[in-house]
């Protein structure tokens, strides 16, 4: 049974302390969740959220695992990728995405110069 209250972030960019990255680091061994490789003295490394906060997940200690800092940043640049289309197709679903000004210009909406 766990003698520690599990740590949990009051806003979603609140800093892990540095407790709570130990315990983290500890509960997986130091293994890097992302590559597989222990992570070394010197290495530099993060925390990252197992499900993405935008996907619903918690900034909570449950949600963290340990990964090299550049596996992170790979990871958090796919993930970035993914969000802003996702972004995009749910604006164009509710019809709040800019249409394109070339798709106009065939229908009789081009723009005219005034001479």
């Amino acid at each position: 049974m766990r003698t520690v209250d599990e740590w949990i972030a009051k806003t979603d960019d609140e800093k892990v302390p540095p407790r709570v990255r130990l315990r983290v680091f500890e509960k997986f061994g130091g293994i890097c969740q992302l590559s597989g490789r222990k992570i070394m003295p010197g290495d530099e490394w993060d925390l990252d959220h197992i499900k993405a906060i935008w996907r619903g997940g918690e900034h909570r200690e449950t949600n963290l695992h340990p990964v090299l800092r550049e596996k992170h940043r790979e990871k958090s640049a796919e993930e970035q990728s993914e969000q802003a289309k996702c972004d995009r197709i749910r604006k164009k679903h509710l019809g709040i995405w800019p249409k394109s000004k070339a798709s106009l210009k065939g229908r009789g909406f081009a723009k005219t110069r005034d001479v």
